[in-house]
């Protein structure tokens, strides 16, 4: 096959690519290193199998020819973690919503089956947990900037859903839960990664907020597994489905298991919301998904427990 990759120096899209590669796959990666680099496919940038451009999926003739020459797509390019929509909220909107506008057209023109990777963000400040795919959501306001990408993912979603419904282009949206793993930054917000580094360095932990919030964490592997599985699964097809860890733990019970993990010396310490983010922050209290879809579709559990995943990012970060 065939495989275009957007967002493919990313995180996950490096290790999605990795992924395919070592099944024979024929890769184009597409990134425009905002927030991705180089460096994580080093391993397999020389692979005659793998070709990288650089540049952006607001690009329609980038996208066009991209696509074009490919048998499937997975979307993965996006404005990443809260800090960033913060930080640049117009960019991100811009960046979201545009390339995914961009690039659904394409795949439809060529009929080409698409997996856009969403975001549990998109639940907003739901209650019902765990979180089930047609649950309803609960956005905060306009005002909060906050909310503006959970909003920006959820209007990708209804406008993947569209093409499903009305071209039956061959279309799977997964909305991912705090996936972590090997190659993660902290630089954008990411928890693990953060609170890795501090430990290892033996600086105060920062836990923002009380710390009670929830959250579950996913391994990196046990995902890409799972995009892979769902865009090759027919069944999956115009649905909305989730993928993450369902072992819920608080941000300041995860700051001390990182502490005894790594053996740290670092301190954990409480610090407002405001002092972060600006005043008027809000943040979600738990955020646990329902995975029973995903088992039913294609038999996927998680299979890495929270110590691995803390593990192989220290391992990492040496």
């Amino acid at each position: 096959m065939r495989y275009l990759v957007t967002g493919g120096c990313g995180f996950i899209g490096s290790h999605l690519t990795e992924t395919l590669l070592a099944a024979g796959h024929r890769v184009t990666v597409l990134d425009d290193l905002s927030t991705g680099c180089i460096e994580n496919l080093s391993a397999v940038e020389r692979e005659p199998s793998l070709r990288i451009l650089v540049g952006s999926v607001t690009d329609e003739a980038l996208v066009h020819e991209a696509i074009r020459d490919c048998d499937a797509v997975f979307h993965l390019a996006s404005a990443v973690g809260v800090k960033l929509i913060m930080d640049k909220p117009v960019e991100t909107i811009d960046t979201i919503v545009t390339g995914t506008q961009v690039v659904l057209k394409q795949a439809n023109r060529y009929r080409k089956p698409l997996l856009l990777t969403s975001t549990s963000e998109v639940y907003g400040k739901s209650t019902q947990v765990p979180f089930e795919e047609d649950g309803d959501r609960l956005s905060g306001p306009t005002t909060k900037h906050r909310w503006a990408y959970a909003c920006a993912k959820a209007l990708d979603e209804f406008l993947a859903i569209a093409y499903w419904k009305t071209t039956r282009l061959p279309v799977v949206v997964v909305r991912l839960f705090n996936t972590v793993g090997p190659r993660q930054t902290g630089q954008y917000g990411m928890v693990i990664p953060t609170f890795v580094k501090q430990a290892r360095s033996g600086v105060p932990i920062q836990v923002h907020g009380d710390g009670g919030q929830t959250r579950c964490f996913c391994h990196v592997t046990d995902v890409v597994k799972g995009l892979v599985g769902l865009l090759a699964c027919q069944a999956a097809y115009g649905e909305v489905v989730n993928l993450g860890a369902t072992e819920e733990i608080s941000i300041l019970d995860l700051a001390e298991k990182i502490v005894s993990e790594t053996k740290s010396s670092s301190e954990v310490v409480r610090i407002p919301y405001e002092e972060v983010y600006g005043e008027g922050f809000e943040d979600m209290r738990r955020r646990v998904p329902s995975i029973d879809k995903a088992r039913g579709l294609i038999d996927w559990v998680p299979q890495a427990s929270l110590s691995q995943i803390i593990h192989d990012v220290a391992s990492q970060s040496h």
